[in-house]
């Protein structure tokens, strides 16, 4: 450690720049869909370009640990931020939908890296007795800075470059945060890989779920807020709305995550699916005033944001103890393929049945994950669940790096299991 710096001022600088990082993230994630309609880009384009970033969030949460075991944690932080500063200032002179497509890709590849390297050294600098604590408090300001982030759209005009000199400004102040501390690299050891086919036969909900869950959350981001501006809802509202949305899923984390500990995983998986595909379809024919979209903000994002982290504690309850990290990179690679996909989708099914064709598929993809979750709960029997088998995922992209039984055991590479 060093002696200059106390450690737990290493972990604050890390979570603070994190942070930052993750507004400049929340407030991207929905001005580029508001952007890609102003610019006029065919439905196909629209949504190649607005799904882009999640094909870049899957693969750099596959390759990431490579580089960062080559390079050192600072240097690939360093790294990572480049890409996206870079990437982001390109996009303000390169305006055109493979241009922006490339781009969007190199900006989730630097945002996958950077939760992946700052993941990796929380978990390498925190003890095993404080690292719950530490992920925990890593978690609330990963909520609370992608919910600020939200803010941000109704502030700022989406039409000029006053948004991309934003996120630039925020990646640059988080790495000269993280550029003034050191960096001491992970433990690693040797963890047993999973042969592709294990985890889909023993624990198939989970892999459905993972995809479905990953389809929904990345319509949801990238296309609410285009549906909602084709409906005339005005800038501030749309950043409310979402806003809430994020807020909600931070809400859901804990009760959710304590009925999946006492239930079968599956069934309140199916349960959580029929209520957000209530809400997303209410949603199409609630009044356009705050007091009814607002709420309604707030369950779609609880509902959907606790989707994911119950698929995967389900898939931990399943395998072997000793298989945690491979389990987790594979699902995130499952997740971040079907996520590739939700916008194209989307996208296509607006500019065929109309603007509504958003939210009647995310309805549609989270009835059919309930259906598959309840079939698979009748069919075979629930399993004991695992210590602390359930753990708070942030929305859009998941926990890229975290083992959810890393207070126990020791880090493996980032991306060693995948």
């Amino acid at each position: 450690m060093d002696s200059s710096q106390p450690k737990h001022a290493q972990i604050g600088t890390l979570i603070l720049a994190t942070s930052c990082v993750q507004l400049a993230s929340g407030f991207f994630g929905t001005f580029i869909s508001l952007r890609v309609a102003l610019e006029g880009f065919d439905a196909t384009m629209a949504g190649l370009v607005l799904s882009s970033v999640y094909a870049g969030l899957a693969v750099g949460a596959v390759r990431s640990g490579r580089i960062i075991e080559r390079i050192g944690h600072i240097r690939a932080y360093a790294a990572f931020a480049g890409l996206i500063i870079a990437a982001t200032a390109a996009m303000t002179f390169w305006v055109g939908s493979l241009s922006w497509l490339l781009l969007r890709a190199i900006i989730g590849f630097g945002f996958a890296g950077l939760f992946v390297t700052t993941e990796s050294w929380l978990n390498a600098k925190a003890h095993a007795a404080e690292r719950g604590r530490v992920f925990s408090l890593y978690m609330v300001g990963t909520f609370v800075a992608l919910a600020i982030g939200q803010l941000l759209i109704g502030r700022i005009a989406i039409e000029t470059s006053l948004p991309f000199t934003t996120i630039i400004a925020l990646c640059a102040v988080a790495l000269v945060m993280v550029s003034t501390t050191r960096a001491e690299p992970p433990m690693a050891s040797i963890m047993p890989t999973l042969p592709y086919g294990q985890l889909t036969r023993i624990a198939p909900v989970a892999v459905v779920g993972a995809a479905l869950s990953g389809l929904i959350a990345s319509s949801f981001y990238t296309l609410v807020p285009l549906w909602m501006n084709g409906r005339g809802i005005d800038q501030k509202t749309i950043g409310l709305f979402m806003l809430v949305a994020v807020l909600g899923g931070l809400a859901f984390q804990v009760p959710v995550g304590r009925l999946s500990d006492q239930f079968d995983r599956r069934a309140v998986l199916a349960a959580l699916c029929v209520g957000f595909a209530f809400i997303a379809i209410a949603l199409i024919y609630l009044p356009r005033s705050l007091p009814f979209i607002l709420p309604a903000g707030a369950a779609l994002g609880g509902f959907m944001s606790t989707l994911y982290p119950v698929c995967v504690a389900h898939a931990h309850d399943r395998m072997l103890g000793d298989r945690v990290i491979a389990v987790t990179g594979r699902l995130i690679l499952v997740s971040g393929c079907a996520s590739v996909v939700g916008p194209l989708i989307g996208t296509i099914l607006m500019a065929a049945y109309g603007i509504d064709g958003v939210l009647y598929l995310l309805a549609a993809a989270a009835l059919l994950l309930a259906a598959f979750a309840a079939a698979g709960s009748r069919t075979s029997p629930s399993l004991s669940h695992r210590e602390r088998p359930f753990e708070i995922l942030a929305p859009q992209a998941s926990s890229l790096a975290h083992d959810p039984r890393g207070a126990s055991e020791k880090r493996a590479p980032p991306g060693s299991g995948d």
